[in-house]
């Protein structure tokens, strides 16, 4: 098993940027990939953007693409989500996910182990 614990998040004004960053311990050496999620309230839990581990390939939403960079740093075992040009629609509170089983890297079944989220606010 995998244990996750997020930080970096908190109330920021539209077009603003927060770092988040999620540090892994563990079971890390099967991790295969890590990943953020994201869920407002009342709507159902979505991609935002994954990494591969060992190659480094990236995934991101349609909805973050070039405003938001996932990288992680696997001396620290530490996942980021570097957010730009945030929006009032990012609002949500971020999970960051492990995936040890292979699979699909943008779906949420595939992603065994879970972080406790943090809040990302951003106001209009």
């Amino acid at each position: 098993q995998v244990q996750l614990v997020e930080s970096g998040g908190g109330l920021v004004q539209a077009g603003g940027s927060l770092r988040l960053s999620c540090a892994s311990s563990g079971r890390t050496f099967s991790t295969y990939g890590m990943g953020w999620f994201r869920q407002a309230p009342g709507k159902e839990r979505e991609f935002v953007a994954a990494v591969k581990w060992g190659s480094g390939t990236t995934y991101y939403a349609n909805s973050v693409r070039g405003r938001f960079t996932i990288s992680r740093d696997t001396a620290k075992n530490t996942l980021y989500l570097q957010m730009n040009s945030l929006k009032p629609e990012d609002t949500a509170a971020y999970y960051c996910a492990a995936n040890t089983g292979g699979g699909s890297m943008v779906y949420t079944g595939s992603f065994g182990s879970w972080g406790q989220g943090t809040q990302v606010t951003v106001s209009s």
